[in-house]
């Protein structure tokens, strides 16, 4: 998780240098203090506003108001906000602030408060009433809400203490055995609240020939997982060879998707290469017999199973990797 410490008084840009190393955080100090060893500001208020989105956490040390205030015009919603933890100046309290669950400030302020010997402040009805929310479940699972507002819906009933079932995949084996395609609610409730949480488990390799655009590639991909009735939004990462690295179509495609573009080199690729079905064409080209199958492989956990081998379209090879969710 990358942090930042945020201070604009002498006392509190002391005590952020001091808990700096242990956060493994950056330190914001302002200039006229001139605390060594931090980035020291000129104005905290245009700093925050160029810094806000480039980090996974922000820790102010100074009074929740003040955050409040300087924050108010930067967040969009809790799905993409970072965390955001207040610690007082006298070393009390921490306080998770905004984005508790998917930014994960709740489990921050956890950790911070260990570290630190702070008392950590957590607000959210299902963290105080010892009952899960849905957003902290999607987390967990590193997934994707289908909606914000179902997921607060079904939190709600939670807390409420209304009976919810969960329904997971069979490598989630609670009670249910077998993924599922369908599901039957049998209940004399006229409503019923419900959401879905994609998990990003799908690893992609994708092999491609030079000059391939990104309307080709994102084509490609949205054949391959619709032949196996698989969501977009379940892709982790995508995978290629170091020789498509500069791959403009590729690099495109991804961005689109928002997902990481992996390079798995060649020195790499031929360690496992004799576990798939290769070609000499290929090999005689970049010196491997194949690509998006190891790729995958490499760019995954290796916990879990091909869905896709090796999916052909048009001068592409898309090979998809399913990752166990849970142990």
């Amino acid at each position: 998780m990358k942090l930042a410490i945020w201070s604009v008084t002498r006392g509190a840009g002391r005590l952020a240098k001091l808990y700096g190393d242990t956060l493994k955080a950056r330190i914001y100090t302002l200039k006229k203090f001139n605390i060594e060893d931090t980035i020291q500001m000129e104005n905290f208020t245009e700093t925050l506003e160029k810094e806000f989105n480039n980090y996974d956490g922000h820790i102010f040390i100074m009074a929740t108001g003040i955050v409040v205030r300087k924050i108010s015009t930067l967040i969009k919603s809790k799905d993409i906000d970072p965390a955001v933890v207040v610690i007082d100046e006298g070393a009390h309290f921490v306080i998770s602030l905004l984005s508790g669950h998917l930014g994960g400030a709740n489990e921050l302020a956890e950790i911070i408060g260990e570290k630190l010997n702070l008392l950590p402040i957590i607000t959210t009805s299902s963290d105080v009433t010892g009952k899960i929310a849905v957003d902290t479940l999607s987390q967990k699972l590193n997934g994707e809400l289908e909606s914000l507002e179902k997921a607060k819906n079904v939190t709600s009933l939670i807390v409420d203490g209304k009976g919810v079932d969960i329904k997971l995949p069979k490598n989630v084996d609670f009670d249910k055995k077998g993924d599922v395609e369908g599901v039957i609610i049998v209940s004399n409730r006229e409503n019923i609240e419900s959401v879905r949480i994609y998990p990003k488990n799908l690893v992609l390799g994708i092999g491609c020939k030079r000059g391939t655009s990104e309307e080709h590639i994102l084509t490609g991909i949205e054949m391959a997982m619709k032949k196996h009735n698989l969501s977009i939004k379940s892709i982790k990462k995508i995978a290629t060879v170091d020789v498509k690295a500069d791959e403009v179509g590729l690099i495109d495609a991804a961005k689109t998707l928002g997902k990481d573009l992996i390079i798995i080199s060649r020195e790499d690729i031929k360690k496992v290469e004799n576990q798939f079905e290769g070609s000499q064409f290929v090999k005689k080209q970049i010196g491997v017999t194949c690509v998006s199958e190891p790729c995958a492989l490499l760019a995954s956990s290796g916990n879990g199973k091909f869905l896709e081998k090796k999916y052909i379209y048009d001068g592409m090879t898309i090979s998809i990797y399913e990752e166990k969710i849970y142990e």
